[in-house]
């Protein structure tokens, strides 16, 4: 699965231009998502020294990604850069509701690896996020 992740909020706490602090289970997570040999693009809105000391804190963390604000890694623009990527899941604080944890993503990747249809939202348990899309949606 080629997985496109946020930095700011997503993989730290959103402290820019500074690197916030890690966000729980966050480095654990990505290494096991690379050692199951997910691809990892890190995408985000991050350019020059910026996007470079991101990328030296996950690398010191251990996570070395696939490609960098890209869809793959010898991907060139003649003038700018894509602002549009290709992936199968995107992982980003700024989604609906907010980030639900690095342990929940975690889960939710092995379901979908697994084959669990993830569109149904009468498979989803009902908790957190979830819980709050499934009330979101269901008819009463």
């Amino acid at each position: 699965m080629i997985i496109a992740i946020d930095f700011d909020g997503t993989i730290v706490d959103d402290a820019f231009p500074e690197i916030g602090e890690p966000k729980l289970f966050v480095f654990e997570t990505l290494k096991q998502l690379i050692e199951k040999r997910h691809q990892l693009i890190l995408w985000t809105t991050r350019t020059g020294n910026q996007l470079q000391k991101a990328v030296d804190f996950c690398k010191e963390n251990g996570v070395e990604f696939y490609a960098i604000n890209n869809s793959y890694p010898d991907e060139k623009f003649a003038d700018m850069e894509s602002r549009k990527i290709m992936c199968d899941l995107f992982i980003s604080s700024k989604n609906f509701g907010g980030i639900p944890g690095w342990g929940e993503i975690w889960q939710e990747v092995q379901r979908a690896e697994s084959g669990v249809d993830l569109s149904n939202v009468n498979a989803i348990p009902e908790k957190g996020f979830k819980g709050f899309l499934k009330k979101l949606f269901t008819k009463k």
